[in-house]
């Protein structure tokens, strides 16, 4: 198999995220197979046009929109290219390649407009309407495939999901911290709402300390707030840090409108540390109530911070890291990789 991944970022990117860990866990397993991959993706400062990754070949040229020009050319080449759509507008690879699947993290249409003004959030909305055009479709989740059906008319028999995995060697139970801690890592963004973290808190009886991990937008202004709310904002870290931050806190909480999948809270959960989420995007089929989480009205602040409360004493936090753990282990990379591979394999026939 001959495999070209169109992306707008690759693993050096200063902003690879999410859907960056998504293609690296998949594409290595897919070389480890025998398979010629290639990951197209737009420059970064100070890494050459082209380097090798455990065997993927890392091609990069353009910036954010001329990337999408230059991925046609490349998409040519290749028998097969998987188009992850991961901000929305399509790279339109199906153009050059009838055998080019488009990847859905998640659907845009409602979120955009948390993010742009009325032209670029009209004009982002028709263009990944576009992904209707692909022959063939992933999601990463049902509830996304859900979406691309009621929100883009897309028929379902075109839609294949193929859920996220998590790596149990690298995001393991450790030992928790001696007093109670809620931790949300993600962007700063505005569908986040990270600003609710500060509702949420002063709703609590159990005094906690609240951690937060990530970058974005809001980055400056978040931090000026946590720091008069008491909260320890961190910004960005490393993944050894984050994976002791996730083995540290006795619950994480996810305040976003929208997740396609819920990474943070796979990952948690296999350290052993239950969710609070609110109950929109894929987080409630990620969820399972009193199970490794509880599930939340959308901005029901009250609700979360009963929920907190109730994770934060000890031993109700010890029954449901343990019921987290053992939910995670459904969720493996090495399964993700084989049905990908199966998938790929079915339409090159």
């Amino acid at each position: 198999m001959d495999l070209l991944i169109v992306n707008h970022r690759d693993i050096y990117h200063p902003q690879a995220g999410g859907a960056e860990e998504v293609l690296k866990e998949v594409a290595t397993r897919l070389v480890s197979k025998g398979n010629r991959v290639t990951w197209f993706s737009e420059s970064v400062k100070n890494r050459p046009s082209k380097e090798e990754y455990k065997g993927i070949l890392l091609k990069r040229r353009g910036g954010k929109a001329s990337v999408h020009i230059f991925s046609l050319k490349e998409a040519k080449k290749h028998e097969v290219v998987l188009d992850s759509i991961a901000h929305a507008v399509p790279f339109f690879s199906y153009l050059v390649n009838a055998k080019s699947i488009a990847l859905v993290h998640h659907v845009h249409q409602d979120v955009v407009k948390y993010e742009l003004g009325y032209l670029s959030r009209e004009a982002v909305r028709f263009l990944e309407r576009q992904i209707k055009r692909y022959n063939y479709v992933i999601a990463v989740s049902e509830t996304t495939k859900k979406d691309l059906h009621d929100k883009l008319h897309i028929d379902e028999s075109k839609v294949k999901v193929i859920y996220n995995g998590v790596d149990h060697l690298k995001f393991k139970p450790g030992e928790k911290d001696k007093e109670p801690t809620v931790l949300w890592i993600g962007r700063l963004k505005r569908y986040k709402n990270p600003f609710d973290i500060f509702e949420i808190k002063r709703r609590m009886k159990t005094k906690a300390k609240f951690v937060v991990v990530g970058s974005g937008d809001l980055s400056q202004q978040f931090a000026e707030e946590s720091r008069k709310q008491d909260v320890l904002y961190l910004g960005r870290v490393d993944e050894k840090e984050k994976v002791s931050l996730y083995q540290r806190a006795w619950a994480i909480l996810s305040t976003s409108f929208i997740e396609g999948w819920g990474m943070t809270i796979v990952e948690a959960n296999s350290c052993g540390t239950p969710a609070v989420v609110y109950n929109t995007g894929s987080l409630p089929e990620v969820v399972q109530e009193g199970v490794n989480g509880f599930v939340v009205g959308y901005k029901d602040f009250d609700s979360a911070a009963k929920a907190l409360d109730y994770l934060m004493e000890e031993e109700n936090m010890k029954v449901i890291s343990r019921k987290s753990y053992e939910a995670s282990l459904k969720y493996d990379w090495d399964k993700t990789a084989l049905c990908y591979h199966k998938y790929i394999s079915e339409i090159l026939g």
